[in-house]
Formats: structure tokens, C-alpha cells, sequence
């Protein structure tokens, strides 16, 4: 059995309160594979509003967390390789934003700048469904992610 996560921890995996909630009236799990596809479930399970209080906690691409907390940690984390083409990063998140109103979302662990700024530039075709359905993927990486490192 898996010890229990707080609120907080599960908060800084995914900024969704409505997602946190349901994750923990749904413990404790008996391992990690069941926590995940618990996460899963739920991600797949939320609201687009729920989804984009999630987005609202994620800095924007290529600019670093300032926040002090688990979450700021873990994006700084994330994010280490995107660096670089800084100039093109922000144009690329500018565009994004403007389009679709929100922050450009990637789980950018382990993916360099070029990667991530090519990804920008590929989803800025997507029309809103077909993006939308690509933040729900890449939150879910990030999160994902994120509980395997609390849970492990």
C-alpha cells in the first residue's frame, strides 16, 4: 500500500482541486500502477474549466518558475533542457496565446529547446478540439510524472 499523499502533494501534481479531491477520496492505492491509472482516469474524467485551473498553475515554456513551492520545483525540473532560442520560445508561447487564450502546455522533461519549439509550431494548426485533446495528453504526462516522483 501506498502512504497517502496530502492535498498539497497531490495540488502540486495537478493544480485541478476538483481532480486532487476525487484522487484522494479514492485512496489509498495498493501500488504506483494503480495511482496512475486512477490519475488518468480522472484527468480524462475532468471539465475543461477543471482542466484549464490545472493550465493556470504551469509557466509559460522556456521562462522559469519563480514560485518557491513543490510545483515551481518540479517545472524548473521539467523544463531544464528547453533552454535556449529564448527570443523564439516567447514568440512561439505569444502566438500560442494568442490563439487559443491559454498557456502553451508541453511536458518538456527531457525535450530541447529545438523539440519543444517545433511542437509549438505544429500545434498552432490545431484547431481548438484537436488542441484541446493535446493539453489533456500533455497534463497528463506532467502529471504522471510528478506522482511517480512523489510516489517513489
Amino acid at each position: 500500500m501506498l502512504p497517502r499523499l496530502s492535498i498539497e502533494q497531490l495540488l502540486a501534481c495537478c493544480a485541478s482541486r476538483r481532480w486532487a479531491l476525487r484522487m484522494d477520496a479514492a485512496a489509498p492505492y495498493p501500488d504506483v500502477a494503480e495511482l496512475l491509472a486512477t490519475a488518468d482516469a480522472e484527468l480524462a474524467a475532468l471539465g475543461w474549466r477543471d482542466v484549464t485551473e490545472a493550465l493556470a498553475a504551469h509557466p509559460r515554456i522556456g521562462q522559469r518558475p519563480t514560485g518557491t513551492g513543490q510545483e515551481a520545483e518540479w517545472s524548473r525540473h521539467e523544463q531544464a533542457a528547453a533552454v535556449g532560442s529564448d527570443a523564439e520560445l516567447a514568440a512561439a508561447n505569444e502566438a500560442y496565446e494568442r490563439k487559443f487564450g491559454r498557456v502553451f502546455l508541453i511536458s518538456a522533461a527531457g525535450r530541447a529547446a529545438d523539440e519543444v519549439l517545433a511542437e509549438s509550431r505544429r500545434r498552432l494548426a490545431n484547431n481548438e478540439v484537436a488542441e484541446r485533446d493535446e493539453v489533456r495528453r500533455e497534463l497528463a504526462a506532467i502529471v504522471r510524472g510528478r506522482l511517480a516522483r512523489c510516489a517513489g
